[in-house]
C-alpha cells in the first residue's frame, strides 16, 4: 500500500521537500511511517513521539494505515 506522508517546517527542511510518498506491507502502523521516515538521510531529527495525524484527524503511533491514507508529520509549536 502507498501512503503520502506531509512534512511541515524543520521536518521539510531537514527531508528537502514537503511530502513523500512511501511504500508499506498491508496492516502497517503509524510507527511504521515514522520509522522509514527516519530511515531516510536527515530524518533522524524527527523525535521519538512526534505528533501525528491520519487523515487529518490525530492519530497514535499504533493505528494501522489503509491505502492512500494521509499521514502528517507535526512539529512542536511554539509561541509567544
Amino acid at each position: 500500500m502507498t501512503v503520502r506522508v506531509l512534512l511541515f517546517a524543520s521536518y521539510a527542511d531537514a527531508l528537502g521537500r514537503p511530502a513523500v510518498t512511501i511504500d508499506l506491507p498491508a496492516g502497517a502502523k503509524v510507527r511504521d511511517v515514522l520509522d522509514r521516515v527516519r530511515s531516510l538521510v536527515a530524518g533522524k531529527r524527527v523525535p521519538d513521539k512526534p505528533l501525528v495525524a491520519v487523515n487529518q484527524r490525530y492519530a497514535r503511533d499504533d493505528q494501522t494505515l489503509n491505502a492512500t491514507d494521509e499521514v502528517a508529520i507535526i512539529p512542536p509549536v511554539a509561541g509567544g
